[in-house]
């Protein structure tokens, strides 16, 4: 029935950090659709403050302290998941941080003025973590024959980025070809792998520059065809749809939620 199309109550998710932005948006909209969800972030405070509000409302939750950068602890914190719950149905790889500036916007942004610590932080955070989580959760999902994984991406890893670090980008465009051929390989197992690649989002990344830079924010609206920022919770419909049997037949796509802008 199409009723059931959409329908995730009773799902098993996990959403890598979810303690604020995107991925407390993907984890509120999976813990208010009755799924039961694993919040996991590196934050214990904003952690626990998540799923108090998330208990509050009754909402079926549990918190993981966790860094994607600590392989060993990726690793073990999604086989417990698994362990505990009987089965995984959905992974969101959404944690990662910000590279630095793009070139355009200051001059450490540039090629030659890189600083290479962040660049090495970005890809343990921003490649090396989600494809961590990526190959912890296609184990139980193997097993059980079933599951969703559905990485963060960005439209950053696309095509140049007006607002994006080398390391960002770098890391972003290795994800888009990684989903890809996961999807290729876990196929045969029911497993579905895609991206969602946002746009230009007011979260807390890069310090929070969109939200506290209010002619960098008014500048990137005018290129959105929406004429727009967008904000984690525009990101919730994509997120529950990939999640759902809605989205059994699609795989390894890598989905733009930028209100326009790639398609210019």
């Amino acid at each position: 029935m199409t009723n059931s199309l959409f329908d995730v109550s009773g799902q098993v998710a996990l959403v890598t950090g979810a303690a604020s932005g995107l991925g407390w948006a993907i984890a509120e909209a999976m813990a208010e659709h009755g799924a039961r969800v694993s919040l996991a972030d590196v934050d214990a405070a904003a952690l626990e403050r998540g799923l108090g509000r998330l208990k509050a409302k009754g909402h079926s939750v549990e918190g993981i302290v966790l860094d994607v950068g600590d392989r060993p602890a990726v690793l073990a914190a999604v086989e417990r998941c698994a362990a505990r719950q009987g089965r995984l149905d959905a992974v969101f790889a959404n944690a990662g941080i910000s590279a630095g500036p793009s070139y355009q916007l200051a001059a450490e942004g540039e090629i030659d003025h890189t600083d290479m610590a962040l660049w090495d932080r970005s890809l343990q955070i921003n490649l090396h973590g989600t494809f961590d989580t990526m190959r912890a959760a296609a184990t139980p999902m193997k097993r059980q024959r079933h599951g969703r994984i559905i990485v963060t991406a960005s439209i950053s890893g696309m095509s140049a980025s007006p607002v994006s670090g080398y390391g960002y980008v770098a890391a972003k465009a290795a994800l888009v070809n990684l989903v890809r051929h996961a999807a290729v390989e876990l196929g045969p197992f029911n497993v579905c792998v895609n991206a969602i690649a946002p746009g230009f989002f007011v979260t807390n990344l890069a310090g929070g520059r969109l939200k506290h830079d209010a002619a960098t924010a008014e500048r990137l609206a005018a290129q959105v065809p929406l004429r727009r920022l967008a904000y984690p919770d525009d990101i919730k419909g994509l997120a529950l749809f990939l999640a759902s049997p809605g989205s059994g037949y699609i795989t390894g796509t890598v989905i733009p939620i930028d209100g326009g802008v790639s398609a210019g």
